[in-house]
């Protein structure tokens, strides 16, 4: 097995960042923790291959075993402090629906912030609100975000998402599909510009969008991201029967990208509410297990 390596997107001003969180850094992947806190049930889009859900068993993105309070969330990584010690380096919100779509993502980020400024502070998102919560987001003390870019071209985007809720206007198809990768784009720059780091998502859906990925990567790049991180397609919804990307299919993806950002290949797809070191978690799907470099290292 080849040298595991330290990726900050070759930008050394984050590296000291980078280095200690274990969804950007994979040395730090197999020894230091992160929580997700829960507290954001609600979504502004729809993914075709998404399904939201409160389950205490299922171990995917969309998934907790219920909905905490601002309060309750701030608690929640006192306990972790004491369970895991010094290993706790992250506080992540990561759903169970989408971050910046719920003010409770703020709220429980600000009471963190104010006890713990020394941890690191992270969202993932869809980017729909990105570029109009930047702000909002650095007083909270957040310094990396994670955005999930699935298509370029609005066409292809128009299948993968079903709509796209902006400003309280439902819109679907190629509209939809156009603002929502308009903002993302748009978010990622602001978010770098501001001195983030920002990480891009991408989800390979074979057949729909693999002709997208040296697009996305390339315009990441462009805009200030430092690193992607393309995970495989978990059936479900619409999309439940269609079959998810061998790990052929992830590694042709990952070497076209990685011309344009380095890549991130041990990315286990955690639930919302995850909490502990990634590369020590078990309870993995095949999908999953593909995507962390469980069946192979490339």
């Amino acid at each position: 097995m080849e040298e595991l390596k330290v990726f900050d997107g070759g930008r050394s001003k984050f590296s000291h960042m980078t280095s200690a969180h274990p969804c950007f850094n994979e040395k730090a992947h197999f020894s230091t923790a992160r929580i997700h806190l829960p507290v954001a049930p609600k979504c502004n889009i729809q993914c075709n291959f998404c399904n939201r859900k409160i389950d205490k068993c299922e171990h995917r993105p969309g998934v907790s075993s219920g909905v905490m309070k601002p309060q309750q969330a701030a608690d929640r990584v006192e306990e972790a402090l004491k369970e895991l010690g010094g290993n706790l380096r992250v506080v992540g919100i990561a759903g169970p629906g989408e971050a910046l779509a719920n003010e409770e993502t703020f709220e429980t980020l600000k009471i963190v912030h104010e006890r713990h400024p020394e941890l690191i502070k992270c969202i993932a998102s869809n980017g729909l609100m990105l570029p109009e919560r930047i702000d909002d987001l650095v007083k909270v003390g957040v310094s990396s975000v994670t955005v999930t870019i699935n298509a370029f071209d609005p066409e292809v985007g128009a299948k993968i998402y079903s709509w796209v809720r902006y400003h309280n206007q439902t819109y679907r198809g190629v509209e939809g599909a156009r603002i929502l990768r308009d903002n993302q784009f748009r978010g990622v720059e602001l978010a770098a510009k501001a001195g983030l780091i920002v990480k891009v998502n991408t989800v390979l859906v074979p057949g729909v969008n693999t002709d997208q990925i040296e697009k996305i990567a390339q315009e990441a790049a462009a805009r200030g991201a430092i690193l992607m991180n393309i995970i495989p397609m978990i059936p479900l919804y619409k999309f439940k029967d269609m079959k998810p990307p061998e790990c052929k299919d992830l590694e042709e993806a990952r070497a076209i990208a990685e011309k344009y950002l380095p890549q991130f290949r041990l990315c286990k797809q955690c639930r919302a509410d995850a909490c502990g070191i990634p590369g020590r978690e078990e309870s993995l799907s095949p999908a999953q297990r593909a995507a962390s470099g469980e069946y192979y290292h490339a």
